[in-house]
């Protein structure tokens, strides 16, 4: 397996009068290179804490991460991140900056200290830019753009920095009907295309049944299943991660399945 993680437990540190969370116990993952793999689950299950152990921003208080058979203990944050890229929830840049100036960050794990982006870099953001169909916002500023336009720029940043992996929290939330298919359309062609392997939590079961070759469904920290997406996402597994009563059948316009929540389980 390409990215692994191996038995993870973690827990977030206690705060002044609150008790320690523990977020993880005994998670392990296996992504196959070139794959598309879902992280589903209600919410507080763990899977943003999972994408930042994968991303090696968090310790695993035990347990392993590896990347192509080596740990991620092993590397540097430099290194990891001229490897794997991460689409967060949110994206709030500390100052205004263009769609071309924010994409062109995507490149600074490969630069050394006090260099700057070169044509070479610059090439590879303008790509990036039109691979995500953002290319003619390349001089507006971030921040006036719509949320359907702000996810694609960001993803576009991802690709800047050439990873092998992209870790995508969340990529559909806040966003309409219209901009959720594109950037599943977008997702798609770049796992297709470029083989970027990827791992995408989210709690939109339509968007990781027609996405997704695999998932890995999470409850209480730890995984309640896991494999191919037509194995495991059925009604009974939506009802154990949700307790709610759901028709998950083959859409045969859509090509894939699709989930229909029905009613609370009482």
């Amino acid at each position: 397996m390409f990215l692994t993680a191996d038995s993870l437990s973690y827990t977030y540190p206690r705060r002044s009068g609150s008790e320690s969370v523990c977020a993880l116990r005994e998670v392990s993952v296996a992504v196959p290179r070139g794959s598309l793999t879902g992280l589903i689950g209600p919410n507080g299950c763990g899977k943003t804490t999972l994408l930042k152990l994968l991303a090696g921003v968090l310790t695993p208080e035990r347990g392993t991460v590896a990347l192509d058979g080596r740990s991620l203990s092993s590397l540097s944050h430099k290194q990891i991140a001229r490897r794997i890229a991460v689409v967060p929830q949110e994206t709030h840049p500390a100052f205004d900056y263009t769609v071309l100036e924010l994409t062109l960050m995507g490149r600074h794990p490969h630069l050394g200290p006090f260099e700057l982006e070169g044509p070479s870099d610059l090439a590879l953001a303008r790509q990036a830019l039109d691979a995500t169909g953002t290319a003619h916002l390349a001089d507006r500023s971030y921040m006036t753009l719509s949320g359907g336009e702000k996810q694609r720029v960001v993803i576009a940043s991802a690709l800047t920095q050439s990873p092998e992996v992209l870790l995508l929290d969340e990529p559909t939330a806040s966003l309409d009907l219209g901009y959720q298919l594109d950037v599943a359309a977008l997702l798609h062609r770049l796992n297709r295309e470029r083989s970027v392997t990827m791992v995408m939590a989210t709690h939109d079961l339509n968007l990781a049944a027609s996405l997704c070759d695999s998932l890995v469904l999470m409850r209480g920290g730890r995984v309640l299943a896991s494999g191919s997406t037509a194995d495991v996402l059925t009604s009974t597994m939506v009802r154990q991660l949700y307790d709610v009563e759901a028709d998950v059948r083959l859409n045969d316009l859509a090509g894939h399945l699709t989930v229909v929540p029905v009613r609370r389980q009482l």
